[in-house]
C-alpha cells in the first residue's frame, strides 16, 4: 500500500461542540484503541472558539474512555491519540481560515498526498458555506482513486423536499455523490444493523414477514428528557424533522424492504428507495402532534416546552408525533405502520413491535382460553433485546395456555461489547462502505412522505395537543392507534 493510501487526515468542523466532543472524537479514540484507525492518521479540529492545540486536547480528554484498551496501556493510548490532534480557529465562511487548515494538514502529512475525511458537525445552515470554503482552499481531491476525499454531514438534511434538494445541489458543487456520506447514527445501532440478519438469515421469519401473517408494525421512540439546552435548534425543526423523517423512517425501510440482490451498498439502498416510493404522503387525518407542558411545581418541577431556554413562548413546534403510514406494495398492502416519537415522556426507549395475526382456525379458542397472537419485539435501546411472544401450555393436569417470551438479551447472550453507533459508522466511512448512509434519491423520497403535511401544519398553524411532562403523551395518539385496532405499550 502506498503512502498516499496509508496517510489519513480527519478534519472535524465544529470540533468545539457537544457532538464532536462527546460522540465523534470519543468514537475515533475507541477505534484507535482497537487499532482500527489507519496507522498514519492525524485529526484537525476547526471551530469558531479560540483554542490552542493544548487547550483543545484538554477538552477532548474530558470525554475519552479506555473501554477498548487494557488499563495498563490506557495512558499511552490516550497520549498517542491526543498527540495527533491539532486545532485551527476560524469562521466557517472564511476561505482564509480553511487555508490555515490546509497548512496544518500539509505539516501533519509531511507534504505528501493523503486521504482526507471532513466531518461537518455543524448546524445545517452553514453546510454550504463550509463546503465552499473547503473547496476554495484546495482541500478536496477531484479524482476517484487514491488519495480520496470524503465528507460526512449530519441530519437534518434540509427542512422539506425543496430545501433538501437545494442543499444536495450546492454540496455537489464541491463533493460528488460518491464522496458524500449522509449519516444517520440510528443506522449504526446494533439492533438496527441486525434487522437484515434477523429477516434474511432465519428461515422462520422471512416467509412470515408479509401482510398474510403480520397485522401491524409499531415503531416507538420515547425520551424522558426535554430539549436539554437545544431549544433554539429544536424549535426550528420539531420532532417530525428531527427524529421521524430520518431515524424512524430509516427503521421502517429496514423492516419493509424486499431482499436485496446482495449486501453491497447499491443493492441495499435500491430496496430502501423502493419502499419509500411506495409510501403515500401522510395526511393530517393520520397524524397527531403534541407538545409537553410542565410537571410539578417549585424547586422540583420540570419546565414545559415553552418554558425551555431559547424556545419561543408562543411556539407551536411539536415535541410529539404519532402517525399511521401505509406501504403500498404486494408484501405490505393493508398493514398499518404506526410510528410514535416524543420528548418529555415517561421513559427512554426505542423499540419495534411486529404484531402477527391470530392463528387461523385456532384449536384452543375454547379450550383453556384463546392465546394471544405472536408478537416480535425488538428493543433498540436501552438494554438491547429481541423477544418473541409465543403461546405455551402451563405445566399441570389441566389445559391452561399463557403467553411466554423467548428472550434474546444482548448483555446476557454476548460477551462482546456493543460498539457505539458512531464507531461503527465512522469505520464504514474510512472503508468507503456506504450501505448505512443515505443516497440522494433516498433522501428525496423520504422528504416526499412528509413535506405536504409539514407545509400544511405550518400554513394552518395547528396547535399541538398538550401532554404533561413525564406522561405517555396525548390521548389522541391512543385514539389514532385504536382506529387501526392497535394500542401503544
Amino acid at each position: 500500500m502506498t503512502d498516499a493510501v496509508d496517510k489519513h487526515s480527519i478534519v472535524v468542523v465544529g470540533a468545539s461542540g457537544d457532538l464532536a466532543r462527546k460522540k465523534i472524537l470519543p468514537a475515533l479514540f475507541a477505534l484507535h484503541c482497537r487499532r482500527l484507525l489507519p496507522a498514519q492518521f492525524s485529526i484537525c479540529g476547526f471551530a469558531r472558539t479560540a483554542y490552542s492545540d493544548e487547550a483543545f486536547r484538554a477538552r477532548i480528554a474530558e470525554h475519552l474512555t479506555c473501554r477498548h484498551a487494557p488499563a495498563e496501556s490506557c495512558a499511552d493510548r490516550m497520549a498517542e491519540f491526543l498527540g495527533r490532534c491539532r486545532y485551527v480557529p476560524g469562521d466557517y465562511a472564511s476561505p482564509d481560515a480553511f487555508l490555515d487548515i490546509y497548512q496544518r494538514l500539509r505539516e501533519a502529512e509531511g507534504g505528501r498526498p493523503a486521504n482526507r475525511l471532513f466531518y461537518l458537525a455543524i448546524p445545517p445552515s452553514v453546510f454550504v458555506d463550509v463546503a465552499r470554503s473547503i473547496g476554495a482552499a484546495g482541500l478536496v481531491s477531484c479524482g476517484t482513486e487514491s488519495p480520496w476525499s470524503r465528507v460526512v454531514i449530519e441530519k437534518p438534511f434540509g427542512r422539506d423536499r425543496a430545501s433538501s434538494d437545494l442543499l444536495t445541489r450546492e454540496l455537489a458543487r464541491v463533493f460528488t455523490e460518491a464522496q458524500t456520506f449522509r449519516i444517520d447514527h440510528y443506522l449504526g445501532k446494533e439492533l438496527i444493523q441486525n434487522l437484515m440478519v434477523l429477516r434474511f438469515a432465519n428461515l422462520v421469519f422471512e416467509p412470515t414477514w408479509t401482510r398474510d401473517c403480520i397485522r401491524s408494525v409499531r415503531i416507538s421512540w420515547k425520551e424522558n428528557i426535554g430539549v436539554e439546552g437545544r431549544g433554539a435548534y429544536f424549535d426550528a425543526y420539531g420532532i417530525i424533522r428531527d427524529v421521524v423523517q430520518n431515524h424512524l423512517l430509516q427503521i421502517l425501510t429496514m423492516i419493509a424492504m424486499e431482499p436485496p440482490a446482495g449486501l453491497d451498498a447499491q443493492s441495499v439502498r435500491d430496496e430502501k428507495v423502493r419502499v419509500l416510493k411506495s409510501i403515500p404522503p401522510i395526511g393530517l387525518e393520520d397524524l397527531v402532534i403534541g407538545q409537553y407542558t410542565g410537571s410539578g411545581g417549585g424547586a422540583t418541577g420540570r419546565p414545559g416546552y415553552r418554558e425551555e431556554t431559547a424556545v419561543r413562548p408562543d411556539s407551536l413546534t411539536p415535541t410529539f408525533a404519532a402517525m399511521a403510514l401505509a406501504v403500498r406494495n404486494p408484501r405490505w398492502e393493508g398493514v398499518p405502520f404506526l410510528i410514535r416519537a416524543g420528548k418529555g415522556l415517561d421513559v427512554r426507549q426505542t423499540e419495534i413491535r411486529l404484531q402477527f395475526r391470530e392463528a387461523p382456525g385456532n384449536l384452543f379458542r375454547g379450550a383453556g382460553g384463546c392465546p394471544p397472537p405472536n408478537e416480535l419485539a425488538i428493543r433498540v435501546q436501552p438494554d438491547e433485546a429481541i423477544h418473541l411472544r409465543v403461546a405455551s401450555k402451563v405445566p399441570g393436569l389441566t389445559l391452561r395456555i399463557e403467553p411466554r417470551h423467548l428472550d434474546l438479551r444482548y448483555k446476557a447472550a454476548f460477551t462482546e461489547e456493543i460498539p457505539d453507533a458512531y464507531e461503527s459508522l465512522l469505520l464504514d466511512v474510512l472503508r468507503g462502505e456506504k450501505s448505512l448512509f443515505l443516497r440522494s434519491d433516498e433522501l428525496a423520497a423520504a422528504w416526499d412522505v412528509f413535506t405536504p403535511a409539514l407545509h400544511e401544519l405550518d400554513r394552518r398553524r395547528l396547535t399541538p395537543a398538550p401532554y404533561a411532562r413525564g406522561s405517555r403523551g396525548p390521548a389522541t395518539a391512543d385514539a389514532l392507534a385504536a382506529r387501526y385496532g392497535e394500542k401503544w405499550e
